[in-house]
């Protein structure tokens, strides 16, 4: 059930309806639950078994650690959870993957080995579901949190429709108080709520895949050689995209729990205005690299033992993060250049100078269009189906290739010209939120905004595709 179609419209009314008509507190916390189910069951309905499964074990799992008095025997537990979590997340997404290296590297050896290809579909939102119950259990396993107290909360923390298959990646003190408290949204944060499902729905339909998305399949599609002007359409419109689909389904979930008076973190912060990539993996996916900078950087060591190191502990979790994404070698490669980038930047604080002129306007805006022109060339591994396919448009946005037109000068126009105003809008706005935007707006401003973002989504209409990150 995809937040771009009529049916989720239903399905979201219908449950919004029935929340403010119950009045106990409990049932209306049922409901929201079972509402959940259904909004996953959508999907695949044999695929709710695997999200039952891992809420069981780890109701459990926590519940035993909790209990449990001996190091030993907590680390016996915790394991427990690892391995079914892991266990069922390494299958169902890198199954396929692994047997596919694994008959490569047979076939190196002079092995005659030949697999089954497996039919292994992906489970929606595995991937976030998992790195929570994850969290959950780490979070009790060292005293952060106690366990839950009612299945009731523990299950919305998993499964609260909103967040389910492509975050924000929650942890339970973000929002487990709120269910604890009967509580409705105010008249004024249920209009906001609205205003951003709006917000989200105009950057995934009007900019993602109206504007972006035709000029980026048109490019990393081509099966021979495009010019440069077409190549670097071509990953501006993919940068475009991948943030205006995921920045805009964040931005729907928020504004759908907030709808019901829940409050989910932020999870993108005008990211195309970073300054530095460290600057940049605090505003991209921020609920992704908290849990990566927690639950794999941290307790590998950090920046704790010395700098040797503090560069491979940042590596690895930068691989990890770029695997995390799919089974491909080329996310592994963008995430690995990632982490070249933070390694650089780290060499170049420690060694360069500071200058006051890079703490100038300037040079901050100079700073910030060069951390966006190397984020650029990472997406380009993060879009193409192979490596092959990666370099080949890398050597054409570079003018080392040649072809064709493939993008007609109207899409150009259209791509470079929503690009600039990303930009412009991300700068004003970096040290902002739309929050306070909206707060500090005129009501004309806000209302002229807000039906503009409606005409224009029932103009474009729209596909009807998946948001990317359901792929993840």
């Amino acid at each position: 059930m995809l937040f771009n179609s009529l049916t989720f419209v239903v399905f979201f009314s219908v449950v919004i309806a029935l929340w403010y008509a119950i009045e106990d507190w409990r049932a209306r916390k049922a409901m929201l639950l079972v509402a959940s189910y259904l909004f996953y069951a959508a999907w695949n309905p044999p695929f709710i078994l695997i999200l039952w499964l891992s809420t069981l074990v780890d109701w459990f799992v926590a519940r035993w650690l909790y209990a449990a008095k001996t190091v030993s025997r907590r680390r016996l537990i915790l394991l427990i959870s690892l391995i079914v979590n892991l266990g069922l997340l390494g299958y169902f997404k890198y199954g396929a993957f692994l047997v596919e290296n694994f008959a490569r590297l047979a076939s190196a050896m002079g092995l005659d080995f030949h697999p089954a290809t497996p039919s292994i579909i992906l489970p929606i939102g595995i991937s976030f579901y998992t790195f929570e119950t994850i969290s959950y259990t780490i979070d009790v396993y060292l005293g952060r949190c106690t366990p839950f107290k009612s299945f009731l909360d523990y299950g919305l923390f998993l499964t609260f429709f909103p967040h389910l298959v492509a975050g924000p990646i929650l942890r339970p003190h973000e929002i487990v108080p709120q269910f604890e408290r009967p509580h409705r949204a105010t008249r004024q944060a249920l209009g906001f709520g609205l205003f951003l499902m709006t917000l989200g729905l105009f950057e995934k339909v009007v900019l993602a895949d109206t504007i972006f998305s035709p000029s980026a399949e048109a490019v990393f599609g081509a099966h021979g050689g495009v010019g440069a002007l077409d190549a670097w359409t071509g990953i501006l419109g993919f940068s475009g995209q991948i943030f205006c689909d995921f920045a805009g389904y964040s931005t729907c979930a928020i504004g759908a729990a907030l709808c019901f008076g829940f409050s989910l973190p932020d999870n993108f912060r005008f990211p195309y205005a970073a300054i530095g990539f460290s600057d940049f993996w605090r505003r991209w996916h921020i609920s992704l690299s908290r849990w990566l900078r927690d639950y794999l950087y941290v307790p590998l060591g950090g920046n704790r033992k010395g700098p040797v190191r503090t560069h491979v502990n940042l590596m690895l979790t930068m691989l990890i993060g770029g695997l995390w994404h799919g089974a491909s070698w080329n996310f592994v490669i963008w995430g690995g250049i990632h982490g070249f980038y933070l390694l650089l930047e780290r060499l170049v604080r420690r060694f360069v100078p500071r200058s006051a002129w890079f703490a100038s306007p300037l040079g901050q805006w100079l700073l910030a269009m060069i951390t966006f022109f190397l984020v650029c060339i990472t997406w380009i591994f993060f879009r193409s189906k192979d490596l092959n396919g990666s370099l080949a448009l890398v050597r054409a946005a570079f003018g080392g290739a040649g072809g064709p037109p493939v993008l007609p000068t109207q899409e150009i126009v259209a791509v470079l010209g929503t690009m600039l105003g990303v930009l412009g809008v991300h700068w004003t706005l970096r040290d902002r939120s739309v929050e306070d935007w909206a707060a500090h707006a005129r009501e004309p401003v806000l209302t002229g905004v807000w039906i503009v973002m409606c005409v224009a989504i029932l103009l474009a209409q729209g596909t009807g595709d998946a948001f990317i990150y359901f792929q993840f």
